[in-house]
Order: structure tokens, then C-alpha cells, then sequence
């Protein structure tokens, strides 16, 4: 569901994150980034974490701008096969980081508008709406995402490219782990699929894996705010 991709969207960027800054595995390519620009990437990932579903024209996120967002949805189906076809394929997941990690740098304009839309993806995903009052949860959330723009528009976010594709790379391991699972390889007739959440919206989605991830989200997003790597705390921890 649209909670348990926004989560995992947002936990793979922090758990990733330190992995990218470290020069001995990228060298010259190794990011570095400051806590501002850790917890931006993960409100982008968060994003990102419910992109692929782009091609789904009823689902939650085709209303997050109404008319517009349905409307491209609808399309994208049209043209990628469907529900679970082209966009939730690997090919998409980094064609998606390329392009946002090119406007992040040279169209801000551009970037903006994007961004205002995974941001809105991404609280239409979390489902804090106002039950009953669509129009009004509408609202809050392309508010939100105003919001979120204005602070990020002076941040260095030439990384952000990083974030969408790691966003959206969460997205194709959980629906991997469901029925149906997803053509990786696209368009390479094959799907990868390894059930362990039997039912979306199941028990097991919402009384395992949700409650892992919030918990994962605290510890990796206290972690970055003040300024340490929360995979280091296991070593410090005194054993007698």
C-alpha cells in the first residue's frame, strides 16, 4: 500500500545514504552531502517510493492533483502496458533517476514542478487525509508540497537523482515480495516474484511490516540529524 512504499521509499535513501558519501567504494563519485540534504533526499525518496505506480489510473496517487495526475496516469498505463508492466522495471527506476538528477541541475523551474509532484505523491501515499473531504485533503497536501519547495529550492540537490532511483527501487522490492511481483527486466518477458506479504493491506503488511519501517525510519532519520551513522551505535553498545 501507499503507506508501506513512501516508508520504504524514505528508509532505503538514510540506510543507502551513508554508503554513497564513503570515497574507498565511489572514489570521485562519493557523495557529500549535509544533514539538510540527507533529509531532503529522503522526502524525495519517499516520493519516488510510490513513482513506478504512476501507471495505475485508479489508484491512490492518480488524485493527487486531480484531473492532471489522473489524466497522466492514465496515459502512462496506456502506453506501458498497464498496471505493473514498463514502470516497474529497473530500465524505469534509473531512467527516472537520470531525468530528475537533470533537471535537479540545470532546469530549476523544472525541478520544482517535479518535485512538487513526488512530494505530493508522497503524502497522498501516507493517507493523512481529512476522511470524507477530498477536495479539502487535496488541498493540504498541494500545500505541503508548496511548502516543501520553497524550503528545498536553495538546496544543492544535484543528488537527487540518487534519491529518485533508490525511492523507486524500494517500491519494485516490495511489490516483488507479493503476488504477481514485477517484470525487472523489462521488457523482458519475466517477473520476479517471492511471496512473503501474502495480501496488500493484509496482516502481515500492517502489523509487520508498516511498524518495521516507522521504527527504521526514527533510528536512520535521528541518526542523521545529529550528525551520526546509526549502523556504528550496535558497535558502541558496551557488552559487560
Amino acid at each position: 500500500m501507499g503507506q508501506t512504499h513512501v516508508l520504504s521509499g524514505g528508509v532505503a535513501w538514510l540506510a543507502a545514504a551513508p554508503l554513497l558519501s564513503r570515497e574507498e567504494l565511489l572514489g570521485s563519485h562519493a557523495l557529500s552531502l549535509s544533514s539538510s540534504q540527507l533529509i531532503a533526499g529522503a522526502v524525495v525518496a519517499a516520493g519516488a517510493g510510490l513513482l513506478p505506480d504512476i501507471d495505475h489510473p485508479s489508484g491512490r496517487i492518480a488524485n493527487t492533483l486531480g484531473p492532471l495526475t489522473k489524466t497522466l496516469c492514465r496515459w502512462v498505463s496506456r502506453l506501458s502496458g498497464g498496471h505493473r508492466h514498463a514502470t516497474h522495471s529497473l530500465l524505469f527506476a534509473v531512467a527516472m533517476g537520470i531525468l530528475m538528477g537533470l533537471l535537479a541541475e540545470h532546469f530549476r523551474y523544472g525541478w520544482w514542478a517535479a518535485l512538487f509532484v513526488l512530494v505530493g505523491f508522497g503524502l497522498r501515499g501516507l493517507g493523512l487525509d481529512f476522511k470524507g473531504h477530498d477536495v479539502w485533503s487535496g488541498l493540504k497536501d498541494c500545500l505541503t508540497a508548496g511548502i516543501a519547495v520553497y524550503l528545498m529550492r536553495d538546496l544543492d540537490m544535484g543528488f537527487a537523482g540518487y534519491a529518485v532511483t533508490i525511492g523507486a527501487l524500494a517500491h519494485l522490492l516490495g511489490d516483488c515480495l507479493t503476488p504477481r511481483g514485477c517484470p525487472l527486466l523489462w521488457p523482458v518477458n519475466w517477473r520476479m516474484e517471492t511471496v512473503l506479504v501474502p495480501r496488500t493491506n493484509g496482516t502481515v503488511e500492517r502489523k509487520v511490516v508498516v511498524p518495521v519501517l516507522f521504527c527504521a525510519a526514527v533510528i536512520l532519520t535521528t541518526g542523521t540529524l545529529v550528525g551520526d551513522d546509526p549502523f556504528l551505535w550496535f558497535g558502541r553498545i558496551p557488552t559487560g
